[in-house]
């Protein structure tokens, strides 16, 4: 009986192992403990990671692909992370966005895609970036750099793709997520069309608290770290950004300069920084103007501070900045 009893142990010794291992897989993946009756979402960035979750509710595992604390254009695909994405049932994304979701998607994925290129009106970007020539400088002496870095892919091209910061943008690809879930969990359908329409509601909520809040400002121009916030637009002010469409597009002295009388001819008392990034250019250039600094966050993802936070409130912390910053009454 005693080597008997003693395989016996062995064999369960064995079993653990592989179990754990297993689990520690799962770990790095995002998923563990992920009921694998339910739809598998997975979110690219954080915004979309928010839809996913107003619109699924409890039905679905969402996995959102950039942790918090990681500037999304950063992101780099754990083996696990591709893994999840390509067994997911849905796919939330916005393509050239992240070069390396893109490439994942590209590979072998069997979920419904729903990217927000396709599914939402997006902006062209401003001509030359910006208009002090940042994709100029990025297209010259920058390409070469980024090209020896990898980081040619960082260039959005010919559209601006924070379309979050438009609530109702947001609202249509609430809708198109809606869709994607009752396609891939047709018993439910009423369900993620109930939960679109509510997150529509408060979409709406905040659009309509952007229109009342800036409709009167004593100061119109806004200076910004990156071109991150054009789609504000919409509600009366105009965004002068430090860097180009992403946070790596550093402008030269001069453009600084420019950015500087720019500021002074239109009563600009604020330069506002963001968070996941640093905030040395805005806190130079609003040392040098003898300005205040203040965040303004382009909600790309999540960061230490905000982990608490949601999409809603964000925008509504954003909101809060601006009005202070322009004199809004």
């Amino acid at each position: 009986m005693a080597p008997t009893l003693r395989s016996a142990g062995l064999l369960a010794a064995g079993a653990l192992l592989l179990t754990s291992g297993c689990a520690a897989l799962s770990d790095d993946s995002g998923s563990a403990g992920s009921d694998a009756g339910k739809v598998q979402v997975a979110a690219a960035f954080y915004p979309l990671e928010f839809v996913a979750e107003r619109v699924a509710g409890d039905l679905a595992d969402v996995t959102g692909l950039t942790k918090p604390g990681v500037e999304p254009h950063d992101l780099e695909l754990s083996i696990n992370q591709t893994a999840a994405l390509q067994s997911a049932d849905v796919i939330l994304t916005e393509h050239g966005f992240q070069p390396a979701v893109d490439d994942a998607i590209e590979q072998d994925v069997k979920g419904d895609v729903v990217d927000a290129e396709k599914t939402v009106e997006l902006r062209a970007a401003e001509e030359g970036a910006d208009e002090h020539g940042h994709e100029e400088e990025a297209g010259h002496e920058g390409e070469a750099a980024h090209e020896e870095e990898g980081e040619e892919a960082h260039d959005h091209g010919e559209i601006d793709p924070h379309f979050w910061h438009d609530p109702a943008l947001m609202a249509d690809y609430a809708e198109a997520v809606s869709a994607a879930l009752a396609k891939a969990d047709p018993d439910n359908a009423e369900t993620y069309t109930a939960n679109a329409e509510k997150l529509t509601e408060d979409l709406t909520a905040v659009d309509e608290e952007f229109r009342t809040g800036l409709a009167q400002c004593k100061i119109k121009e806004v200076v910004v770290s990156h071109d991150a916030f054009a789609y504000l637009d919409k509600y009366g002010l105009e965004f002068e950004s430090i860097a180009g469409l992403t946070p790596d597009a550093e402008p030269n002295p001069a453009q600084l300069a420019e950015i500087g009388e720019h500021a002074k001819e239109h009563g600009v008392n604020t330069i506002f920084s963001e968070r996941l990034v640093s905030s040395a250019l805005a806190d130079t250039l609003a040392g040098d103007l003898g300005l205040k600094t203040a965040v303004l966050d382009p909600i790309e993802g999540l960061s230490a501070d905000t982990e608490g936070e949601d999409y809603l409130s964000l925008m509504r912390q954003n909101l809060d900045a601006l009005k202070a910053a322009n004199g809004c009454q």
